[in-house]
C-alpha cells in the first residue's frame, strides 16, 4: 500500500486534497484549550490540521502516513514541526499513547476488510478517556475506491463496543464537494 500512495502524490493525483485544514475540524480544534495534549493524525496526507495545530500552539502533535511525499510536505510549510513526530509508516503497527486522534477521512481510505481491525488498534493506542474526533464519508459502501464509503449505522455498529458515541452528527461546514457527504464523529474511549 505504501508504494500505491507514494505514486498517487508523485503523480500529483490527489483530488481528495484540500489544499487546506478542513472545517469542520477547525471547529472543533479551536475549541481545544490543552495545548500539551498528545495529538495523533494518522494518514493524514498533507496533513494541514496538524499544520494549524502547530501554527497555534499545539506542542505535541504526531502525523503517521504511508507515504513520504506528504510529510516533507508538511516539514516544508512547517520547517520546525519537531522531525520525530513524523512517522512514515503503517498505522496499524504504531506501539504509542495519545489523547486526542484527528481522523480526516483515513478511515474511509484504507480497505473496508480494514475497519475492524481500524476500529481495535484506535482503541489500543487511546488512551482511557481519549477522544477520536474527525470526519467520515456518509455515502454508500461501494467496492471502488478510496475513498470507500459508510453510513451512520455501520460505523455505529463498529464503534459502539469500544468507544462511547458521544456525538455524530451531519457536517453543516463541509467544503462545497463534500456538502452532505461527511459525518462529523466525536467518540471517547471507553
Amino acid at each position: 500500500m505504501a508504494e500505491y500512495w507514494s505514486e498517487r502524490y508523485a503523480e500529483e493525483n490527489t483530488p481528495w486534497d484540500m489544499g487546506n485544514a478542513s472545517p469542520p475540524l477547525i471547529g472543533f480544534l479551536q475549541g481545544l484549550q490543552n495545548k500539551k495534549a498528545k495529538i495523533l493524525i494518522p494518514g493524514a496526507g498533507n496533513a494541514y490540521e496538524a499544520e494549524w495545530l502547530h501554527k497555534n500552539g499545539f506542542t505535541n502533535i504526531f502525523v503517521i502516513d504511508l507515504a513520504l511525499a506528504p510529510l516533507e510536505n508538511l516539514k516544508k510549510r512547517c520547517p520546525d514541526f519537531p522531525q520525530h513526530h513524523l512517522i512514515q509508516g503503517d498505522f496499524f503497527d504504531l506501539n504509542q499513547s495519545f489523547d486526542l486522534v484527528i481522523e480526516q477521512t483515513f478511515f474511509c481510505a484504507i480497505q473496508p476488510s480494514l475497519r475492524t481491525a481500524y476500529v481495535k488498534q484506535m482503541h489500543r493506542i487511546l488512551s482511557k478517556g481519549g477522544k477520536l474526533v474527525g470526519v467520515l464519508f456518509n455515502f454508500p459502501l461501494t467496492e471502488q475506491g478510496p475513498p470507500f464509503g459508510g453510513s451512520f449505522s455501520e460505523y455505529t455498529n463498529l464503534f459502539k463496543p469500544k468507544f462511547s458515541l458521544f456525538k455524530m452528527l451531519p457536517c453543516y461546514n463541509s467544503i462545497k464537494p463534500r456538502a452532505g457527504k461527511e459525518l462529523f464523529i466525536h467518540f471517547i474511549r471507553a
